[in-house]
């Protein structure tokens, strides 16, 4: 279906409008079935991006400069995030014994078992959402998604 079809437009949008609004519109499409899958588990999208940077630390703590770096909403509120993973033991947080200041926060087992039980969920999701498209396909919709994002210097945010 067409973005205009979607969002009701009586009258023409420019092409970079048209752009926009797929991406955006893409987006949060994407982003309700993801929350959807999450919900029986208790956890938001955000807290999973979470629980996923520090599990790629595999067994060592990453700080909160670290795990804010990595994530994929920018925006996000990680000292928040890590507060709520950790009230679900998920999580644990210690202060570095080399810097008092600084914080450590390692993923617990029910934090590793937990995405355990959701890597199919969400792998089955990703491979649902790439179904109709060609391994080629993949890869140009990736190239000129990447190209967006420089091109609007996207990436230094």
């Amino acid at each position: 279906m067409k973005i205009e079809d979607i969002i009701k437009s009586t009258s023409a949008i420019s092409i970079e409008k048209r752009t926009a609004l797929n991406i955006m519109y893409t987006q949060n499409t994407i982003a309700d079935k993801f929350s959807e899958i999450l919900k029986p588990f208790d956890i938001s999208v955000e807290q999973f991006n979470v629980l996923r940077i520090l599990r790629g630390q595999k067994g060592c703590p990453a700080n909160m400069f670290l795990i804010q770096e990595r994530m994929l909403a920018k925006t996000s509120n990680t000292t928040r995030l890590v507060d709520k993973l950790l009230l679900k033991e998920l999580v644990t947080r210690d202060v570095c014994p080399e810097n008092r200041r600084k914080m450590e926060v390692m993923i617990t087992e029910k934090g590793l078992n937990l995405l355990k039980d959701l890597d199919p969920k969400i792998e089955g999701y990703e491979q649902f959402l790439a179904s109709n498209l060609t391994n080629t396909e993949l890869e140009q919709l990736n190239f000129l998604l990447e190209k967006y994002r420089i091109h609007n210097n996207f990436n230094n945010q």
